[in-house]
């Protein structure tokens, strides 16, 4: 393989490993926030437990993506070098203010929220709370409005080959920026929820619960069936968006080789891309253009339609139906467990049954597929370009040779899969003893060694 197929097998696979744990904190501090803002109104102890048990994961969560995120940023440099080099301009100051403003905020107040029981006052300990909150969802903010422009650019004009910004709204506020960041913190929210009512169930079946995870439990659940059907009218928003600047994409993603009035939705099938055709695919008449363009006899371009200029069709069509497939089965598991849980609402320390706890926590990283296949869709579908229509992907990759390239591919997969291993074994191991985990507040003699 080429450095360009190298450069982009390695930057997929930094950034997929990455984008798992800042797609659980965007969320999972709201629900840090809303544990402790319970247990400051309640002064029930249970609000407090299951704040100070996420609190742990939170933070080994936190840690990872901080770490990941610079390992990935040092990508821009190494492997597309002309990226930064023509668009230096415009990416250069985004990414500056996530640091300056969202990293900043997150760092300064952390601290605070993870060790200031009782050296701080309730109120201070809340606030910083939802400071590291509103942190890491700025944060999500400034990265999308990047990836947004790249895919729908705006508020710019090429000079001398570098993108040189003309109007900083435009840039920031790009067409596709709104669907994409509410997709992405609802994506969040169902990933989070689904995390911690997977652990909740584990801990159940293990007989490790505590007087919390009930609590957190019924937060996670309900969030859940709330958010997952906003998610998929979000999802047809962003479906029309990406219909009117990337025809392409959607071309791909439903599998329409030639433009079509009426045309029918794919729902299983194996694109063939040089035989120009899906084989064994089963439709569903005039539904694509139901939902792409919201007519039944809507037109709808097909790929042949962008010769040249269209992205590899099977890994988008494939990567598209476990998207929507793992949300479809999100929506049904919560909303039958809302459903479940509202009816003993009297009796809250009731169980759910053993089956239905097995598969809440079989699904308990189930958003993370479903993000890592949305993105895969999302990025894969934007080539063969970097910046949509203006910079091809190969204008930016690097010049190193291949097996230096192939040589970091190896050891970053090699320590991300174990990364991923222990990250997920140590969650196991703090579900089955979360006692082990219990931060006590401190005693006055603490406090004095402290100088507090």
């Amino acid at each position: 393989m080429d450095a360009l197929i190298l450069s982009r097998i390695q930057f997929a696979a930094n950034i997929s490993f990455h984008i798992l744990f800042p797609t659980i904190t965007i969320a999972l501090c709201w629900f840090l926030l809303f544990f402790r803002w319970r247990f400051v109104r309640t002064r029930d102890v249970a609000w407090e437990e299951a704040y100070y048990f996420w609190t742990k994961v939170f933070a080994l969560t936190f840690a990872l993506g901080v770490v990941s995120g610079i390992v990935m940023s040092f990508q821009f440099g190494t492997n597309w070098p002309g990226f930064m080099e023509r668009t230096g301009n415009i990416s250069g100051p985004l990414l500056g203010y996530e640091v300056l403003t969202a990293f900043f905020l997150e760092a300064s107040f952390l601290g605070i929220m993870l060790f200031g029981r009782g050296r701080v006052s309730e109120r201070v300990h809340l606030t910083a709370t939802f400071l590291v909150a509103i942190g890491t969802t700025m944060s999500a903010f400034w990265i999308l409005s990047l990836n947004s422009w790249m895919h729908t650019p705006a508020g710019f004009q090429i000079v001398n080959g570098q993108f040189i910004p003309t109007d900083w709204l435009a840039v920031v506020f790009n067409p596709s920026l709104p669907y994409r960041f509410t997709h992405k913190l609802l994506a969040s929210a169902l990933t989070a929820s689904f995390l911690i009512a997977g652990l909740c169930a584990w801990q159940l079946i293990k007989g490790s619960a505590t007087r919390g995870t009930h609590k957190a439990m019924r937060a996670a659940v309900f969030t859940a069936a709330f958010v997952m059907p906003l998610q998929f009218i979000v999802g047809d928003m962003h479906g029309l968006n990406t219909l009117e600047h990337q025809p392409a994409k959607v071309a791909a993603m439903e599998g329409i080789w030639e433009t079509e009035r009426g045309a029918p939705l794919t729902l299983f099938g194996i694109p063939d891309q040089e035989a120009r055709t899906t084989h064994f695919a089963v439709k569903i008449p005039k539904m694509a253009s139901l939902i792409l363009t919201h007519e039944l006899d809507g037109e709808v371009k097909g790929i042949n339609e962008f010769e040249g200029v269209h992205p590899p069709v099977a890994p988008v069509f494939y990567a598209f139906r476990v998207m929507v497939g793992v949300g479809s089965l999100m929506l049904l598991v919560a909303g039958f467990t809302a459903w479940r849980l509202w009816l003993q609402r009297k009796q809250p320390e009731v169980t759910l049954p053993k089956p239905l706890l097995w598969v809440l926590s079989g699904m308990a990283f189930s958003g993370w597929v479903a993000t890592l296949a949305g993105w895969y869709v999302t990025e894969i579908g934007r080539q063969p370009f970097l910046v949509h229509g203006f910079m091809r992907t190969s204008e930016a990759a690097t010049t190193l040779p291949p097996p230096y390239i192939a040589l970091t591919l190896t050891a970053y997969l090699v320590v991300y899969g174990l990364l991923l291993v222990t990250y997920v074994g140590v969650l196991k191991y703090m579900a089955e003893n979360p006692k082990e985990h219990k931060q006590e507040a401190p005693t006055g003699a603490m406090l004095g060694k402290a100088g507090v």
